[in-house]
């Protein structure tokens, strides 16, 4: 701040929401609502731009002005610091046959884990909750002296996005199909993304030890699927085996290897390492653990490394099977430590010359990317999600999302928004791997939502302050019951609707004219019961014309109180009798109906008469 008298304030071009709040003398918590009283969805450590903090100075009643020169960390580093680039081309006389990359895809419990415990004989399959693989793994095996890469995507049709990364990291894609199930709509969606990732497809026909195995339907479902196998003059090889007998497995294994033969696998190991992130989570003793695919070159103990939007130096390095390395060679899988945030899953990584580099590039990208985020956020929170909540015309489900691994945090937000409705609208404020820590319990405070917990704790002072205001923290650890309980959450904010609900059908036979009613129809029940007290619908050639409380309903002229499928009778309809014969009656009353959401879609259920 400069003059008292004219309150100014320097406020950098971006800063995070706590150095604003030191800035203008107020809790970050206070700042966080006002920034959500302002439409911005923000915790303590989000970085704003200049507009949307000066915003909140006014308000606040400062003199904002944007400071001369951006903070030490934002400067540019020198010109010798730069970016590795990931499309640089290598000499061709450096170039050494590496070993290809395989993914395994497929349909859920059809078999993909158990095929590749068959493969690489270690067991998998009891460390996942509710039977679903949820993270990727990566894993190498020896074949006739060969090595194999594999990875193992999840088969959940939540985990679409981690299961195309999948692909896209490989240079060869397996479809595992059961031969007792066939072709079956996620098998068609991960073909689609093997398709887009464009790396050749093999076909491998799993559970061909059953006797519900049907190989020539599956073929021909292949085909309907545009998946043209080599036997029906395609190029897509097709392997049938069984992971519980071993039978065809060696076949499958020769085939992987033809395949990655025929595409000339190559890279250039004697140069500064580069790749893709395969996944990444918080270990609570060992802080942030990245797994790394290498794609060029050799990475070592000790190389400092940009890895997507973090940074740092590696302590430590394993194998798939947690021995120690010193050092990894292309298409070779490793779990690393040292590295200092969470790496988002799919993001690129390269090894810099040294940390001072390797910060400032991380610091500069860091600045310019919030920088640009923060000015799209603030367009989207202000021009349409504000506008919306003012008018009332959407009701709000704030959630603050938290998982053990980056890779779990796409499919379950995209899981969580598809709930989206037209009277409740679900937004996942944050997400980020790692326990829920104080800043997720503030931000879910200020947005008045909640905080999910998936295979992660909460930490004391957190749980702490959510207990203290109120905030609710749910933990899951299978992803049908949070998608379960987040519906029966917006099943309970979603309004009664009253419904009509049809008791019988008739058919006018004759019409009657009776002195002081009018025209009355005299009609035959063809099913349900009538009771006096329903409404009544009159269709005429397949359209409505009347609708109205029943006047009067007789049999024999008297009074009926109700009528019987099969039994005649008369009836007169308030403020109409041009009654026609062979007219159609509906009777019915009005329910009010509470509404759920079930399976994505809102749904009425019966509640209490009207």
């Amino acid at each position: 701040m400069t003059t008292d008298a004219k309150r100014e304030l320097e406020i950098p071009r971006a800063l995070t929401v706590r150095e604003l709040a030191t800035l203008v003398e107020e809790t970050p918590v206070q700042m966080v609502k006002l920034l959500m009283s302002s439409g911005v969805m923000a915790d303590v450590n989000k970085t704003i731009d200049y507009e949307t903090a000066a915003i909140i100075a006014v308000d606040l009643g400062f003199d904002p002005q944007e400071a001369g020169e951006a903070p030490a960390e934002a400067k540019a580093p020198p010109p010798d610091e730069k970016l590795p680039a990931a499309t640089d081309a290598d000499d061709p006389s450096t170039l050494q046959p590496r070993p290809p990359v395989v993914a395994l895809l497929g349909h859920v419990d059809h078999g993909k884990t158990s095929l590749l415990d068959a493969i690489r004989e270690a067991n998998v399959v009891a460390t996942e909750a509710g039977g679903i693989t949820q993270h990727i793994g990566a894993y190498q095996a020896t074949v006739n002296d060969r090595l194999l890469t594999l990875l193992d995507t999840p088969g959940h049709e939540a985990f679409t996005q981690m299961r195309s990364r999948g692909a896209e990291a490989t240079d060869i894609a397996v479809l595992v199909i059961a031969a007792d199930d066939g072709v079956m709509p996620q098998t068609r969606e991960a073909a689609n993304h093997i398709r887009a990732a464009g790396v050749p497809l093999i076909v491998a026909l799993n559970k061909i030890d059953l006797e519900a195995a049907n190989l020539d339907r599956i073929k021909t479902q292949l085909t309907e699927a545009e998946i043209v196998i080599e036997e029906y003059g395609g190029d897509v090889p097709f392997a049938p085996v069984s992971a519980v007998t071993k039978e065809g497995l060696d076949g499958l294994l020769e085939t992987i290897l033809l395949v990655a033969d025929l595409q000339n696998l190559q890279a250039n190991p004697d140069r500064p390492a580069d790749g893709v992130v395969l996944e990444s989570g918080l270990d609570r003793r060992q802080g942030p653990r990245t797994t790394l695919l290498i794609k060029r070159g050799t990475l070592r103990v000790g190389d400092p490394l940009l890895v997507g939007e973090t940074w740092g130096r590696i302590r430590a390095m394993f194998d798939f099977s947690g021995g120690p390395l010193k050092e990894a060679t292309p298409s070779v899988p490793v779990a690393v430590l040292g590295i200092q945030g969470v790496a988002a899953a799919g993001q690129p990584f390269h090894v810099v010359e040294s940390d001072r580099a390797a910060r400032r590039l991380y610091e500069r990208a860091k600045r310019q990317r919030e920088d640009e985020q923060a000015k799209l956020e603030r367009a989207v929170s202000l021009d349409t999600l504000f506008g919306e909540i003012s008018r009332g015309d959407v009701q709000e489900l704030n959630l603050v999302l938290k998982a053990d691994v980056d890779g779990s945090i796409e499919p379950l937000r995209q899981s969580l928004e598809q709930l989206t409705n037209e009277e409740v609208h679900v937004k996942v404020i944050h997400a980020a791997a790692g326990a829920v820590s104080e800043s997720d319990v503030t931000l879910a405070l200020a947005a008045r939502g909640m905080a999910l917990a998936f295979n992660v704790g909460t930490e004391p002072g957190a749980q702490k302050l959510a207990a203290a205001e109120g905030v609710e923290i749910r933990r899951y650890d299978v992803i049908y019951e949070l998608i379960e309980q987040i519906e029966a959450a917006i099943s309970g904010m979603l309004e009664p609707v009253n419904v009509d609900v049809v008791n019988a059908h008739a058919e006018v036979l004759q019409v009657f004219s009776i002195r002081r009613i009018g025209n009355v129809a005299g009609a035959r029940c063809d099913d349900g019961t009538i009771d006096s007290g329903l409404s009544l619908r009159v269709h005429r050639g397949g359209e409505e014309i009347a609708s109205g409380q029943i006047r009067s309903l007789r049999r024999f002229q008297a009074d009926a109180r109700e009528v019987q499928a099969g039994q005649e009778f008369g009836v007169a309809l308030t403020g109409f009798d041009d009654f026609q014969t062979g007219d159609q009656l509906e009777f019915f009353h009005t329910e009010r109906q509470s509404r759920i959401l079930k399976d994505g879609r809102v749904q009425v259920v019966p509640s209490q008469s009207a």
